[in-house]
C-alpha cells in the first residue's frame, strides 16, 4: 500500500512567535529571537545568549494544576499540537484508531530531571516529586497528546538528537503512506536552556562566544563561530490525502519524501565529504519524484558551525548537482538559534509556509559567505519565489541525517 499524505495543521511555540503564523511573519521580517539569559544567572557561564520563549502563556492551554505535572518541553509540545490539531479541524472526523501521535525529544524533560537531583541531593528521597518519573521521561510528549487527543493509533517517541523533529515527522508520514493510520500528530518539542547544557555544549566548543545576540547566529558567514541554544516544539497535522480531501481540510502541501541515514563517521563531527546527508537528500529526492524543472527551496541545517555549514553544502552539491545552484537555501537558525530536538519540525513548517505563501525566509546575519559556501543562502531579506518544493534538512550527534522534501499540491 502507498498513499499520498498531506500537511492540514501546523502549529508552533518559538522563541520568534507562540503560534504558527506569527513565528512565520516574524521570520519573514528577519526578526531575532536570541537574547541574553534572564531565566538564570550565567556569569560563570562563556556563554549568555540563547532563543529563548518569550510571553508563553500556559493558562491558554492548562489549568493550573495540570500545569505543574508537566516539564516546561511538554507543555510546549502540547500548546503547539493544540494549535496544529484546531488548525486542522480533524476531531471528531477521524477513526481513534486510525489517529496516532509522533513527537520527539533529543533530551526531554531536563529541567524536572536537575530539579530533582538537586532535591534528592540536599534533602533527599523526600523531595522528589512523585511526578518526577512522568515528567522526566523523553516520551511523555507523545504520551499526553495521545491522551488530550483520544489518538489511539501508532504512537512513538524518536530520539535522534538535532534529527529528531525531523525523523519523528518523516516517520510519521511512512506510516500514513503505508497505511498504518490516518492521520498523525508528528513534530518534536525541547526546552534545555540550562546552566547545565550550556556549560556541557560550551566546554566542547559547539556554541557562540559572540557577545551580540542578535549577531552571533550567523549561517554560512565566514565570521560564524559556533550555534546558539534554542528552544520551543513545532507540530504538523499529517493526514492521508484522500481523508483530507473527504473532509474538505485545509491542505497546506504534500509530504512528498524523506530520507534517513547516518554518517557512521563520528559522535560529534559530521562526515566532512557531506555523504550521509547527501544520500539522504537523495533518498527523499528519488522518493518525492522531484522533477528536474522543480523550483526548490531548501531550509538547511544551518547551525552557524565551520563544520555543518561547509559540508551540508557540500551534500546539497553532491546530491542536487546543477540544481543546488538554482535552489533557494536559507538557515531560520539565524533567527531561532537551535531548538535541537524541535529544530526539524519548525524548520519542516517553514519549509511547508515557503510554498504555501511564495517567500523564502531569510538568512539574516549573512554579511560574507565562508570559503566554498557559495549557493544561494538568501542573505539577510526575504525573498518572493514560486517554490513547487520544499526541502528540510537536520543532521544529529551519532551521525544522523535526515531530510524530507513537500510539494505543491
Amino acid at each position: 500500500m502507498s498513499r499520498r499524505v498531506v500537511v492540514t495543521g501546523i502549529g508552533a511555540v518559538s522563541p520568534v512567535g507562540n503560534d504558527a503564523q506569527t513565528m512565520w511573519k516574524n521570520m519573514l521580517d528577519g526578526v531575532c529571537g536570541i537574547e541574553e539569559i534572564t531565566a538564570f544567572d550565567t556569569s560563570d557561564l562563556k556563554v549568555h545568549i540563547a532563543g529563548t520563549v518569550k510571553g508563553f502563556e500556559p493558562e491558554k492551554y492548562f489549568e493550573k494544576r495540570e500545569a505543574k505535572k508537566l516539564d516546561i518541553y511538554c507543555q510546549y509540545a502540547l500548546a503547539a499540537a493544540q494549535q496544529a490539531v484546531d488548525d486542522s479541524g480533524i476531531l471528531g472526523k477521524i477513526d481513534e484508531n486510525r489517529f496516532g501521535v509522533y513527537i520527539g525529544a533529543g533530551i526531554g524533560g531536563l529541567n524536572t530531571f536537575v530539579n530533582n537531583t538537586l532535591g534528592f541531593d540536599h534533602g533527599g528521597p523526600r523531595k522528589v516529586s512523585p511526578f518526577f518519573i512522568p515528567m522526566m521521561i523523553g516520551n511523555i510528549a507523545t504520551g499526553n497528546a495521545a491522551i488530550r487527543f483520544n489518538a489511539k493509533g501508532v504512537t512513538l517517541s524518536v530520539v535522534s538528537a538535532c534529527a529528531t523533529g525531523t525523523n519523528s515527522i518523516g516517520e510519521a508520514f511512512h506510516a500514513i503512506k503505508d497505511g498504518y493510520a490516518d492521520a498523525i500528530i508528528a513534530g518534536g518539542a525541547e526546552a534545555v536552556v540550562a546552566p547545565l547544557t550550556i556549560a556541557g555544549f560550551q566546554n566542547m566548543k559547539a556554541l557562540s562566544t559572540n557577545p551580540d545576540p542578535k549577531k552571533a547566529s550567523r549561517p554560512f558567514d565566514k565570521d560564524r563561530d559556533g550555534f546558539v541554544m534554542g528552544e520551543g516544539a513545532g507540530i504538523l497535522i499529517l493526514e492521508e490525502y484522500e481523508h483530507a480531501k473527504a473532509r474538505g481540510a485545509k491542505i497546506y502541501a504534500e509530504f512528498a519524501g524523506y530520507g534517513n541515514t547516518c554518517d557512521a563517521h563520528h559522535v560529534t563531527a559530521p562526515d566532512p565529504e557531506g555523504a550521509g546527508l547527501a544520500r539522504a537528500i537523495r533518498i527523499a529526492f528519488d522518493e518525492a519524484n522531484v522533477p528536474d524543472d522543480a523550483q526548490i527551496y531548501i531550509n538547511a541545517h544551518g547551525t552557524s558551525t565551520h563544520l555543518n555549514d561547509l559540508t551540508e553544502t557540500m551534500a546539497f552539491k553532491s546530491a542536487l548537482g546543477y540544481k543546488a545552484y538554482d535552489a533557494s537555501i536559507s538557515s531560520t537558525k539565524s533567527m531561532t538559534g537551535h531548538m535541537l530536538g524541535a529544530t526539524g519540525a519548525i524548520e519542516a513548517i517553514a519549509a511547508v509556509k515557503a510554498i504555501d505563501d511564495g517567500m523564502i525566509p531569510p538568512t539574516i546575519n549573512l554579511d560574507e559567505p565562508d570559503e566554498g559556501l557559495d549557493l544561494d543562502y538568501t542573505p539577510k531579506k526575504a525573498k518572493k519565489r514560486d517554490v513547487n518544493v520544499a526541502v528540510s534538512t537536520n543532521l544529529g550527534f551519532g551521525g544522523h541525517d535526515a531530510c524530507v522534501v513537500f510539494k505543491k499540491i
